[in-house]
């Protein structure tokens, strides 16, 4: 179920009458309501998906409790392997087992030998598994360390799991973060409330009329790169720098804003990434809870920067590769994480890599400096060439693209009215840019429901019209 679609304005009132007005008596029915509404929401696109689901739940609900009793470290290392190896198995099987018969066969015939694509398989990705399989494996893995206690309440890791508003594209959650307010009781809060709709109304507004009105532009543009001006090409570039950011944090936007509703508070995922003023500034801000995955779960333990200058530049390169790889099973993806691997270098040998971690471009003042201007241009710059190699459908289209950039020259430019849907976005999140959550607009109050109306009945007036499917969903 997608939620700019019809089913999903009725199935979110439904589900919050029933919710607030029906099962509020108790958390635990509370609870069961969230998983059958969670079942109902991914089963629409296929019912057989759910068994996916289920058997992860199932395998790490018992693992958390083996890991609880268990007091031989070689049973708990055991069960986290089993674990690990079962989650990993079926994002492997299903998201990567054709990416690497494939890359075998062709390595294969580079060798002379003949070789035919006898052992690949017709299997439909589902959706959202390197989503909740992260999810999951965070939740074992926390067990094991002895972050977070496992729970006994099959119910509440269930809905843990498979809650509906991040299920199938985040943000990923912790289980240390969301389960205990999936295990306490909830009361509504009007404030709460607000705010949510507020984020659900801006997540559509980009994602509805932001990014699907750009994506015909990029399509035509990355499918006849060999037929454009550089100009058009560097202009196709750029839309889709802000078709996927406005897909994927409007996603995020209205995943954080249905769990506002429900009284529960997900972790932010963007904090307007395209004002960063260097690449490690864009990972602190772009898709913060699988970068912190990564981090957390892997570049610390491989040593992170504590270690010789050498194994620091593997680790670095390890985590963004995989960090590339997880995206999808393409030799394209691998070389976007590389690229940006290449881009972390400087600040790392610099020592600037953690210089804006909290910062706020021009926090005091209304305007950026000349300085930060030029800091900012040249991140987007970098970051926008990157995005070419993660949209093509593959290396040689990529390199292709970036090839008529350089060689056809800039002009002329071609169409700019996409320009016309991010002059708007961009002025709106420099607005408000000290806090993404907040929404306020104007304190006027007038001025500030003439921009939600606005907002509202651009979002109505695209929204039935063509019903995007989510970039992020195929991962």
């Amino acid at each position: 179920m997608l939620f700019n679609s019809l089913e999903f304005v009725i199935f979110l009132p439904v589900v919050f009458a029933l919710y607030w007005f029906v099962f509020n008596r108790k958390t635990s029915h509370q609870n069961a309501l969230i998983l059958v509404a969670s079942c109902v929401f991914y089963g629409w696109w296929d019912y057989r998906f759910l068994g996916l689901i289920l058997m992860s739940v199932v395998v790490d609900y018992f693992a958390g409790l083996g890991l609880e009793k268990a007091t031989i470290p070689w049973r708990r290392k055991a069960i986290l392997a089993g674990s690990l190896l079962f989650n990993l198995g079926l994002l492997g099987f299903f998201k990567y087992y054709n990416f690497f018969v494939d890359s075998w066969v062709d390595m294969l015939r580079a060798m002379g030998f003949a070789a035919e694509h006898t052992w690949t398989l017709n299997i439909v990705l589902p959706v959202g598994i390197s989503f909740y399989t992260f999810q999951t494996l965070s939740y074992t893995i926390d067990v094991y360390r002895g972050q977070i206690r496992a729970t006994r309440d099959f119910i509440a890791f269930a809905a843990y799991v498979s809650f509906f508003p991040q299920l199938v594209a985040g943000p990923i959650e912790r289980a240390s973060h969301l389960l205990p307010q999936i295990r306490h009781p909830r009361t509504f809060i009007y404030r709460q409330g607000v705010d949510g709709l507020r984020l659900i109304l801006w997540g559509l507004f980009k994602k509805v009329v932001i990014a699907d009105s750009l994506a015909p532009e990029v399509d035509y543009i990355f499918s006849n790169y060999q037929d454009v001006s550089g100009g058009t090409l560097l202009l196709g570039a750029v839309y889709f720098a802000f078709q996927i950011y406005g897909d994927f944090s409007g996603y995020s936007d209205i995943a954080i804003g249905v769990s506002k509703l429900f009284g529960f508070e997900l972790m932010s995922n963007f904090k307007f990434p395209y004002f960063s003023r260097n690449i490690s500034e864009f990972w602190h801000r772009w898709h913060i809870s699988l970068s912190t995955w990564f981090r957390d779960y892997l570049y610390f333990p491989l040593g992170g920067s504590r270690v010789s200058r050498p194994k620091a530049i593997r680790n670095i390169f390890i985590i963004f590769l995989v960090s590339g790889f997880w995206h999808g099973a393409n030799w394209t993806f691998i070389a976007w994480g590389g690229m940006h691997a290449l881009l972390y270098l400087p600040s790392f040998f610099l020592k600037r890599n953690r210089r804006f971690r909290e910062g706020v471009v021009a926090q005091q003042a209304r305007f950026p400096t000349a300085y930060e201007c030029w800091r900012i241009a040249i991140t987007f710059g970098f970051v926008t060439l990157a995005w070419i190699f993660f949209r093509s459908p593959d290396l040689g289209a990529a390199w292709g693209y970036l090839n008529g950039i350089i060689s056809q020259g800039l002009t002329p430019l071609g169409s700019t009215t996409g320009l016309l849907y991010i002059l708007p976005l961009l002025l709106l999140e420099w607005h408000l840019r000290r806090d993404e959550r907040s929404l306020v607009i104007s304190r006027h109050k007038g001025l500030r429901y003439a921009v939600y109306i606005i907002m509202g009945f651009l979002v109505y007036n695209r929204m039935f019209t063509s019903e995007v499917q989510f970039i992020y969903f195929q991962f």
